[in-house]
């Protein structure tokens, strides 16, 4: 889908070197005709090597930042039409370990966007969010889900001139630190480390997510938590479309680690709506508006239901894998 309100408007990234924020840079300069796109992080290494793709791109400025210093998120935000919050502190030992940093990232930093949005009249924020935040037992999930109650709220406060929603996905394949990376790193070993033969994980390619974040900044109307549909795979046969051939040695859940995921939890099913490659949940605090402008052709889900990486319909196969991970897996071992 084309969003044509993109061109000739302002974009902010947060946490713009990621994985996230690189792809959706690429598509934006490429499919549409931004007057401006800022990159907005706190590493300047990988700012230096992100500019050297863009040398002769004009529309693209860099902002060395970070979510935790409220000042510099205002000066960052001034003329800014829509930001898009993919900063986070996302890996969750690293969380579990370091809980304050992640509360100062995850929480602190949610709270700065969200004011620095509403005070510089920006127009439209979309928040990155993770299937961890459904009924989180680890601290990354509890602080995005804090982060997706304050994104949520705020629009009570907004006066309609700055809308915030928020996205909510799975694993992304290839993505810097996830699982598949590690895998083909290890697998010349012999041995593959499995957590839990068990465990289930929802997974999305890089290009998914990004078409799925941009079509949620179009539709959004502020207030919802956009759960896009996507297949789920056992982690034991993500090691198989790595390697037939290497061991699996399962080594026990780390820290804050689940068995399976979820991305729409029961509790949520009351004021959650079905459409075609997606769910929306809309929350009963959200109260500025029309609900039913929000929900639109959405179908309610049934009582007690349930989004879950076990039980969900669409699996990810094997061959499938495979291939993708022959096609992609020199662009993400660069990561």
């Amino acid at each position: 889908m084309k969003i044509k309100t993109l061109d000739n408007k302002t974009i902010l990234i947060t946490g713009g070197t990621g994985t996230f924020g690189q792809n959706i840079v690429n598509k934006v300069l490429s499919e549409y005709n931004p007057r401006k796109i800022i990159v907005f992080s706190r590493d300047e290494m990988k700012q230096w090597k992100m500019s050297e793709t863009y040398q002769k791109e004009k529309r693209i400025r860099f902002f060395i930042g970070d979510v935790k210093d409220r000042e510099r998120l205002y000066r960052a935000f001034n003329g800014v039409d829509y930001v898009v919050h993919a900063a986070a502190l996302k890996i969750v030992p690293t969380a579990e370990y370091n809980p304050f940093e992640c509360i100062k990232t995850n929480v602190i930093g949610a709270m700065n966007v969200i004011d620095a949005a509403i005070d510089n009249n920006v127009k439209k924020v979309i928040a990155l969010s993770t299937d961890k935040a459904s009924s989180p037992i680890n601290l990354y999930g509890a602080s995005k889900l804090a982060s997706d109650k304050m994104f949520v709220a705020a629009n009570n406060y907004s006066t309609d001139r700055t809308l915030l929603s928020v996205v909510r996905y799975g694993n992304v394949m290839g993505s810097r630190g996830s699982v598949i990376p590690f895998f083909l790193l290890k697998k010349d070993q012999g041995i593959l480390p499995i957590t839990d033969f068990k465990m289930t994980r929802f997974m999305i390619t890089i290009d998914q997510g990004v078409k799925f974040v941009l079509m949620s900044l179009e539709k959004m109307l502020g207030g919802e938590i956009f759960v896009k549909k996507i297949p789920s795979i056992k982690i034991t046969d993500i090691a198989k479309a790595v390697s037939k051939k290497a061991e699996l040695v399962e080594i026990g859940l780390r820290p804050g680690e689940k068995i399976h995921e979820q991305m729409v939890g029961k509790e949520d099913s009351i004021n959650t709506y079905e459409y075609k490659d997606y769910f929306k949940i809309i929350p009963d605090i959200l109260i500025r508006g029309d609900k039913r402008k929000v929900i639109g052709n959405g179908k309610k889900v049934k009582e007690n239901f349930f989004y879950s990486s076990d039980i969900n319909k669409e699996k990810l196969s094997v061959p499938a894998l495979e291939k993708w991970i022959q096609k992609n897996k020199n662009e993400f071992l660069k990561l």
